[in-house]
């Protein structure tokens, strides 16, 4: 039975990437296109886009669980749906966390490594969300603040990418940065999987034994008027809120 069940939970996960797949073309060349067209401001159209996203996102987690794929529980959303003006700090086990997320938020800005931008099925995505591309520092700050002070909320992976299995996690400073640039508060969003799945490693039909159980907890947030201090170097406040930003994502 647990080899049949095994099995089938990769036949699952291959219908749901699937569905996924085409979701993402679909959004990108019909429905985000038409948006384009029948709503011309920009900042209007982009929440229009991101309430869509969310709803889309929750229809694919609900689908992986309703299929037997995995089971995921989210524990504190409502903190996360009142929000503003803050960053969202996540660490980042699995190819889905991002997902996981962005389908509890009708709003939510996130930062895009530039290799999303190139994928076919992502790009027209996250263009049209007017997600933020993680390239320019400059540029990335301005865009960041315009956002924040719109009351918006930024999605923020600062690990840059996906854990390595057997390797400590280590922290960009671009998190800390951003939140010090800005003076906005940090949300901690922390996710455990068990057994662990769809990390850089493995592949998508590489699925444990038994069913992957995601738990996502919504974390206090941190004020950032406690780590502004004007007696001290901008570098070395930064670094401080770093060492806080790993020891909350990885007691």
């Amino acid at each position: 039975m647990m080899k049949i069940n095994k099995y089938w939970r990769i036949v699952a996960t291959g219908f749901c990437f699937l569905l996924f797949a085409i979701g993402g073309l679909i959004l990108t060349f019909i429905v985000f296109p038409v948006l384009t067209f029948s709503i011309k401001n920009r900042e209007l159209r982009e929440l229009k886009v991101q309430k869509i996203i969310q709803m889309a996102f929750f229809l694919f987690c609900e689908t992986m669980r309703i299929t037997g794929a995995l089971d995921y529980k989210i524990v504190g959303s409502e903190k996360l749906k009142q929000d503003k003006n803050c960053l969202i700090i996540a660490n980042h086990p699995s190819l889905i966390d991002y997902v996981l997320i962005t389908s509890q938020l009708k709003q939510c800005d996130c930062l895009v490594k530039e290799a999303i931008w190139r994928n076919p099925f992502m790009r027209g995505v996250v263009s049209s969300a007017g997600y933020i591309a993680n390239k320019d520092p400059e540029t990335l700050l301005t865009s960041c603040a315009e956002r924040l002070n719109k009351d918006h909320v930024l999605l923020i992976f600062p690990e840059g990418t996906r854990t390595t299995a057997g390797i400590t996690p280590k922290l960009q400073r671009g998190a800390a940065q951003i939140a010090l640039k800005t003076k906005s508060d940090l949300r901690i969003v922390h996710i455990t999987v068990d057994p662990v799945f769809l990390t850089k490693q493995s592949k998508w039909y590489q699925v444990p034994d038994t069913k992957p159980f995601f738990l996502v907890e919504v974390k206090d947030k941190i004020a950032i008027a406690d780590f502004i201090n004007s007696e001290e170097s901008p570098s070395l406040t930064v670094r401080k809120l770093n060492r806080h930003l790993d020891s909350v994502l990885f007691p």
